[in-house]
């Protein structure tokens, strides 16, 4: 019984292992986002609209990529309401 156990306890353990590296992976990338956001100062400022809230959401998705020249921005439009 206990040689079974250890049989299929290895693989789990490095799904495990797997799995909690992409995921620190995910939040160093994200971080690094933040950071690049931080940097441009994207986040002073009292006026919010969906254009800056968007450009703020790619940045941090774009993570290190902003290091490497990347430098995206967004542009909204939000519909009218008819009159």
């Amino acid at each position: 019984m206990s040689l079974l156990r250890s049989r299929t306890a290895a693989p789990l353990r490095r799904r495990r292992g797997v799995g909690r590296l992409i995921s620190l992976l995910i939040v160093i990338w994200l971080a690094i986002g933040v950071l690049a956001a931080w940097q441009r100062n994207y986040f002073s400022g009292s006026d919010t609209n969906c254009a800056k809230v968007s450009t703020i959401t790619v940045t941090i998705l774009a993570g290190p990529l902003n290091y490497a020249g990347v430098n995206p921005k967004m542009d909204c439009a939000l519909p009218q309401p008819s009159k």
